[in-house]
């Protein structure tokens, strides 16, 4: 029996989104709280975060400018251009659970999470963006505060 299932062509579920809206916000929240007690720069946020930051740094070498971490545009990463380099990168971590999650990300590292500052990324997109700004200390305001 074979499934006629497109996914881009089906519609959304209110019930699920709001699900899936909830456990983004929640994992925002329980980011920002470690911020706040613990500086970005000594933060462990997964077991493979070496990997994932020297992937990152790899595949998109214009992050290895703090200032460009520090400030993410939202049209670079969900261009066509930006959305196929961000997908190549995202399948190499598929080992990691929720990977492909959605989530909340600050567009910039300089202001807490607002309706306004923030982008709705996949996980493996937070944790690269989050550990090269840790990486350079860009959070570290947060605790201090």
């Amino acid at each position: 029996m074979s499934s006629s299932f497109d996914a881009e062509k089906a519609e959304n579920l209110e019930d699920i989104e709001k699900q899936f809206a909830v456990k983004a916000v929640v994992q925002a929240e329980t980011y920002w709280g470690l911020l706040e007690k613990i500086p970005g720069s000594k933060l462990k946020l997964t077991k493979h975060d070496d990997d994932i930051l020297e992937q990152f740094f790899e595949d998109f070498p214009e992050y290895k400018n703090p200032e460009n971490v520090a400030n993410i545009k939202e049209e670079d990463m969900k261009s066509p251009t930006g959305k196929a380099r961000w997908r190549e990168f995202c399948e190499k971590f598929k080992e990691i659970e929720d990977y492909n999650f959605g989530t909340l990300l600050r567009a910039k590292a300089s202001d807490e999470y607002t309706q306004e500052g923030t982008i709705f990324a996949v996980r493996i997109q937070f944790y690269a963006i989050e550990l090269a700004r840790n990486k350079f200390g860009l959070n570290d305001w947060v605790s201090s505060k």
